[in-house]
């Protein structure tokens, strides 16, 4: 069974919700476009920075044409939602995916919600549609994400050099790529990532 773009698929465990992005959560997701943190080393259009509406449209039109799949993230815990992620670069040759876009409000980093959404995926990538691999990635100078990337179990799998400009400098920075095989996680990081949450 390969991924299915139509389908409204819903994520959940006990501390949160992970719903198909939508023009409605624009009004639940706003206030979040003004912390220009979360944004900091989202470039281009992936930046949500005051222009939440714009980033939740193209989002969904990802979706239509089958490029991407992105949720709202539902926090059970506070009953808000916080933040927004997703699957892209889908191959159906290769039976691989990627994950990212991944933004949280500030306010819950550190709360063990980011683990909480990316067990979620993880799960239901590997477990239910049967994914090879996840690829992940991280602008170099975001030292918060690619912690989290390793903390969950990620490998770090290569570098691309200069393909970003430098968020802290006048010059360049890399991208740091990460990744989970279906064995990694059938294995070893779903019990313990599973056992932190």
């Amino acid at each position: 069974m390969f991924f299915d773009f139509t389908h409204n698929y819903v994520l959940e465990n006990d501390r949160v919700i992970l719903t198909p992005l939508n023009l409605a959560h624009i009004n639940d997701l706003n206030f979040f476009s003004e912390e220009e943190l979360i944004w900091k080393y989202f470039l281009g259009e992936s930046n949500g920075y005051q222009n939440i509406d714009r980033y939740i449209a193209q989002a969904i039109q990802k979706r239509e044409n089958m490029k991407d799949y992105a949720f709202a993230i539902y926090d059970k815990k506070q009953m808000e939602y916080v933040g927004s992620t997703r699957f892209f670069d889908f191959s159906e040759e290769f039976n691989t995916v990627r994950v990212g876009y991944t933004w949280i409000g500030q306010n819950f980093w550190g709360t063990g919600l980011n683990k909480n959404c990316k067990y979620l995926l993880f799960e239901f990538a590997f477990d239910s549609i049967g994914f090879e691999r996840i690829g992940l990635g991280a602008h170099s100078e975001n030292s918060l994400s690619i912690a989290a990337m390793k903390s969950l179990g990620c490998k770090q799998e290569g570098v691309i050099r200069n393909i970003f400009p430098s968020i802290l400098s006048d010059g360049r920075a890399d991208a740091v790529l990460f990744g989970i095989l279906k064995d990694e996680w059938k294995n070893n990081i779903k019990n313990n990532l599973k056992n932190r949450l």
